[in-house]
């Protein structure tokens, strides 16, 4: 089972090197790992070229964003299996074997996901993070916990969405997530710890730089999957889904609490 991996990169040269040994230093040995970087003018460029045949494919080229730049990436995967990694993020050690066995014991399971942690700039973890089962309803209503860095998915998945949708600028994860499960593809939860998601100032969840860009996403999926905007009904839909989150997903709570 090979899994393939993605790394776009934009001037985060000070993170890039974790996020890049996090992925060739996994165990797992049917592996490939392409990275992307569409201009960076910081050392990003040396980074990624130091890391030589470790590094299956290296993509230096100008593209029109991240989501863009994924879809270049995932263009030369090879894998059965499918992730990305934000440069700014990392994968914990034994990762790989975590998820492939998860694969092969749920061969229902298109895509699965995985714990982890908040980290801060200097690693330090925060929250521990699990994510719930996505449903159509929840993702619709924001009554859901996604974790990109912990997900990985089967290359059917990919082939039937068609990609990232290069358009979205915020949230390009979610709504590739989103479309795998409209299609009525099953999502599994596996509550061990893969990755970890590190928060900083420059980064898009940190900043809160992109909120309104990111509001305009959400209600763009919302209205090509409803055929209409949101009204109020729906706000109640919301409040509800998300009063009962726990209740619904049992073990979410409990994991919570884990010890770091």
């Amino acid at each position: 089972m090979r899994i393939s991996v993605v790394t776009v990169s934009f001037n985060q040269g000070r993170f890039l090197r974790r996020a890049m040994d996090s992925v060739v230093s996994q165990s797992w040995p049917d592996k490939e790992y392409i990275v992307v970087d569409p201009g960076s003018s910081d050392d990003s460029r040396a980074i990624i070229l130091g890391y030589g045949e470790r590094v299956t494919h290296a993509i230096f080229e100008p593209d029109a964003g991240a989501a863009d730049g994924l879809n270049k990436g995932f263009a030369l995967t090879t894998g059965d299996i499918l992730c990305f990694l934000n440069s700014d993020d990392e994968f914990l050690p034994g990762a790989f074997e975590r998820m492939a066995r998860a694969f092969e014991a749920r061969p229902a399971a298109a895509l699965i996901s995985g714990c982890g942690y908040f980290i801060d700039e200097q690693g330090r973890r925060g929250a521990r993070i699990v994510p719930t089962r996505l449903s159509v309803a929840d993702y619709l209503h924001g009554a859901y916990t996604l974790f990109q860095q912990g997900t990985f998915f089967r290359r059917r998945c990919w082939n039937e969405a068609g990609g990232f949708n290069k358009e979205n600028r915020t949230c390009w994860d979610g709504e590739l997530f989103f479309q795998f499960v409209r299609a009525g593809l099953q999502h599994d939860i596996i509550y061990e710890d893969v990755a970890q998601f590190r928060i900083h100032a420059a980064s898009i969840t940190g900043s809160g730089r992109l909120e309104a860009m990111y509001l305009r996403d959400t209600q763009r999926i919302f209205e090509n999957a409803k055929g209409r905007p949101k009204h109020r009904g729906d706000e109640l839909i919301s409040t509800c889904l998300r009063a009962t989150k726990v209740l619904r997903h049992p073990r979410y709570a409990l994991e919570r609490l884990r010890p770091r």
